[in-house]
């Protein structure tokens, strides 16, 4: 095929090259046989005369467009109609527009062999239509793509043009572009130093600005919500007191919502931020100051601490917590130091053991009976029983400093005692014959303090530096009188206690006194004994305790037995433990036949259920 085409178009080479020499011989031919008439023709006239009339004349700069061109096949019609000047051309155009048919034709039956090469024929319809439809893909592919290119050619043109335009139009000088320039800066400027945004006041007072007025409402909500859970009651903004002003302002104004929240809280003074110190979940105190508390906890840990100090913290749960709380909370640190060093009045608990006495127990915790009482409502004050738990109020330190020290001392070691039996001393007495003396060690040990008091020692080492010299002493074998004293008490009689020692209601129920013993239930006449062996100081009666014995035991002890009914022993007598020295009775101040029994050392009244058995 290839072979083929190419003898075609060296035909319609030559083709062309016949028509133009037989053009050119029938031009010369025809100048020949006649001549032309000599007519004056201007020389744009004569250049217009030889142009056909279907190619139009360029366009003169200011002339209007002339009509659209015609299309080719009728030119080449009008000048086949018309004879003269330029029938050469004419014939040669006809000549190429014929070969150029013949070629398309023949280019078409080529491709149509071409194709029916490629896609075999078939009798079969359905495998026809699908050869038919697949070879129409290259020509629709093709129409697409000339499509897609003209409409990028025509979309090139009109950017092209667009462009001309407006480079023709606008022609940027300069100065226009630095004026440019200049107002650009200068919006920039402006816009960095200011933004629009709302300034609140409360109480006609500007308290802050912030971006929006939205970013304001939010943080005076939040604010409503931290001051009611704070003080645990619901709590609103007076609507009337907070006003919002929206405007230009200076960026270096304009604060964040936190910020605001914490000024407008300052200016309300209800609650405000500060840093809490919780002592046990407790609310102490709260400073405004960041790291203050810090500090102050690291003090008082260092004045319990030194060199030696293994460790010092603190029993109970501190903890520092920034947050809101009440105003009335914020305290100096030097009043938040003398409290933390202070004592705080608390509730503690205490079992009633034998002996104890409500007065007492109320004494020994720097109480009355009275504020005892109240914390123990419902309780017989002269009816307490072993085992039963009373609730008190102590002193406690705020803060418990725990301190573990290892501590390097000289410590006293005991010397051992050697006795040696002599029938001159009673049973129970001893004389040292030769004194002894303590040795010395050198020791290291742990120790534990709470708020300065030791708790706890463990012994690390131990060297002997000096050993200790042992004591000698004689110790009685010769037993004593019935009547001399033992150093151990007993019951004058057994009976039920009626009344303890301490603070009482006066018999009658008038007033209250301060009973000085205790009172032991019993029959009329029953006998009462000596609590234990002495000489007797006095007998007979005395006052509001009736018919009273007392005995002194010669150690600084003595007792008393009142309310007798009668008596069995005098002034000067020597009666030994468990002897009968008188009789239950009701004399003197009293409402009921029982037994009045003291114990008083060096002249002091003592509870007797300390010494009785």
């Amino acid at each position: 095929m290839s072979e083929h085409m190419r003898n075609n178009d060296h035909s319609a080479k030559q083709s062309r090259r016949g028509g133009k020499r037989l053009a050119a011989q029938q031009t010369g031919h025809d100048q020949q046989q006649k001549p032309l008439e000599a007519r004056p023709v201007s020389a744009p006239t004569a250049v217009k005369s030889l142009i056909p009339e279907w190619e139009e004349t360029p366009v003169e700069h200011g002339a209007q467009k002339r009509a659209p061109r015609r299309g080719l096949r009728e030119a080449v019609r009008t000048w086949q109609e018309t004879e003269g000047e330029i029938s050469p051309v004419v014939t040669g155009c006809k000549t190429l527009a014929e070969k150029a048919k013949e070629t398309r034709r023949h280019w078409r039956r080529l491709v149509r062999e071409k194709k029916a090469k490629r896609f075999p024929e078939s009798e079969r319809l359905p495998v026809q239509m699908l050869l038919l439809a697949w070879g129409m893909v290259p020509t629709l592919g093709g129409l697409l793509g000339e499509r897609v290119r003209a409409s990028r050619k025509q979309r090139h043109e009109r950017v092209s043009a667009l462009r001309a335009k407006l480079g023709r139009r606008w022609r940027f000088h300069p100065a226009m572009l630095l004026c440019g320039g200049c107002v650009a800066a200068a919006v920039g400027l402006f816009f960095s130093a200011y933004t629009f945004g709302t300034t609140v006041l409360y109480d006609g007072e500007i308290i802050a600005a912030v971006d929006s007025q939205t970013a304001a409402e939010e943080a005076a909500a939040d604010l409503e919500a931290v001051t009611s859970r704070t003080l645990g009651e619901r709590y609103s903004i007076d609507d009337s007191m907070i006003q919002y002003s929206s405007g230009l302002l200076r960026r270096q104004d304009v604060v964040d919502t936190t910020t605001l929240e914490e000024d407008l809280s300052q200016q309300i003074g209800l609650v405000t931020q500060a840093y809490s110190l919780y002592v046990d979940g407790e609310l102490v105190g709260a400073t405004p100051y960041e790291g203050a508390l810090e500090e102050l906890l690291n003090q008082l840990q260092s004045s319990a601490a030194d060199e030696n100090t293994i460790s010092c913290e603190f029993a109970e749960d501190v903890e520092i917590k920034q947050e809101y709380v009440p105003t009335e909370k914020v305290m100096n640190l030097g009043y938040l130091a003398e409290l933390l060093y202070s004592t705080k009045t608390a509730e503690v608990t205490y079992t009633v053991k034998a002996g104890d006495t409500w007065s007492e127990i109320a004494e020994d915790h720097d109480m009355t009976s009275s504020e005892l009482l109240e914390m123990n409502p419902g309780y017989d004050i002269d009816k307490i029983q072993i085992g039963e738990v009373l609730t008190l109020s102590e002193a406690v330190p705020y803060l418990t400093v725990t301190v573990k020290q290892r501590e390097y001392y000289v410590e006293d070691v005991m010397y051992d005692i050697e006795y040696t039996d002599t029938a001159d001393l009673y049973k129970g007495d001893y004389k040292v014959v030769s004194a002894g003396e303590y040795g010395a060690a050198d020791v290291v040990a742990n120790v534990t303090y709470v708020n300065g008091v030791e708790t706890e020692r463990t012994i690390l080492s131990s060297v002997t530096l000096k050993e200790p010299v042992t004591e000698q002493r004689l110790q009685g074998t010769r037993e004593r009188p019935t009547w001399y004293p033992t150093g151990t008490f007993r019951w004058p009689i057994s009976g039920r206690i009626t009344s303890y020692f301490g603070g009482r209601s006066s018999p009658g129920g008038i007033g209250s006194t301060n009973h000085q013993g205790i009172d032991i239930a019993g029959s009329y006449g029953t006998p009462v004994y000596a609590a234990d062996g002495g000489t007797v100081t006095y007998a007979g009666w005395m006052g509001g305790y009736g018919y009273l014995v007392q005995i002194d035991h010669g150690n600084g002890y003595v007792t008393r037995y009142g309310h007798n009914s009668s008596l069995t022993v005098s002034v000067g007598d020597h009666v030994y433990k468990g002897q009968q020295i008188a009789r239950v009775g009701s004399t003197g101040n009293s409402t009921g036949n029982h037994c009045h029994f003291e114990v008083r050392y060096n002249g002091v009244a003592r509870n007797p259920l300390n010494y009785l058995p």
